[in-house]
């Protein structure tokens, strides 16, 4: 049965598209079941992160061939509408990404904040090679995920990255070995810090980050940064682990 699951792994919500018979390609049902996934985990208090993976073998396989071919506009927009909610996600985001990622499953992992790849990842653009038109923002987003250059070679020439090249190219953050349950713990632990932060704050910085990514200087960043940081330091939260920090440090002496 073709569904997304999720999974709560302390403060770490897994998400899993899983159709492995058809490699986790996307129809519109399970792009809408994924968005909808984020958006409990947004409105879940107890989530600080989030995962995003696919049932082995593949991460996911793309848009699922048969809905594409009947899509028009507002159809591929319905087909977006699963990664386009990790990109928008406000809590820190993670693609576990433990096999092929097909054009818009290379979308759903360029979504995510950050890349953890296992062994068997493979990042393939592929539309031009379906005679499609790359979507769902994929040349903006691999763009800024590994330059102009690479992109160029992975879009336009079928340059396909598999872990270890995606590692060196920026597009992975980490690669690790082993199986899928490996790479899965591998990256609710990566998660575990973000998990350990105030929520709130979580996502103020993510949003910050956000903005301050399209700005030209230096100065204009210290004036972003500064409101939410004095917010911060007012907050009970910052009071409390000041408190515990220094308790830690009168009782090392």
């Amino acid at each position: 049965m073709a569904e997304i699951s999720t999974e709560r792994r302390d403060k770490v919500a897994v998400i899993t598209v899983h159709d492995p018979d058809r490699r986790n390609a996307l129809t519109p049902e399970l792009s809408g079941q994924l968005a909808a996934a984020v958006t409990e985990a947004e409105r879940d208090t107890g989530v600080h992160a989030v995962v995003v993976t696919g049932t082995p073998p593949a991460f996911c396989a793309g848009a699922d061939l048969s809905a594409l071919g009947e899509a028009r506009e507002q159809g591929l927009r319905v087909i977006y509408d699963g990664f386009l909610a990790v990109a928008r996600c406000a809590l820190p985001t993670i693609a576990a990404v433990g096999g092929a990622a097909v054009g818009a499953g290379l979308n759903l992992a360029l979504a995510a904040d950050v890349r953890i790849a296992g062994p068997r990842a493979r990042f393939d653009a592929r539309f031009l090679r379906l005679g499609i038109h790359p979507g769902g923002g994929m040349t903006w987003m691999l763009q800024r995920a590994v330059g102009p250059q690479r992109a160029a070679a992975m879009t336009l020439f079928g340059e396909i990255l598999d872990a270890e090249a995606a590692r060196d190219a920026g597009l992975a953050h980490r690669v690790i070995d082993g199986d899928h349950d490996a790479l899965l713990d591998g990256a609710v632990e990566f998660a575990a810090a973000a998990a350990d932060a105030p929520r709130d704050l979580l996502i103020t910085t993510k949003r910050t980050m956000r903005h301050t990514a399209n700005l030209a200087a230096h100065a204009d960043a210290v004036d972003a940064e500064i409101v939410p940081q004095v917010a911060s330091l007012e907050s009970p939260e910052f009071a409390a682990r000041l408190a515990a920090k220094k308790a830690e440090i009168g009782r090392s002496r």
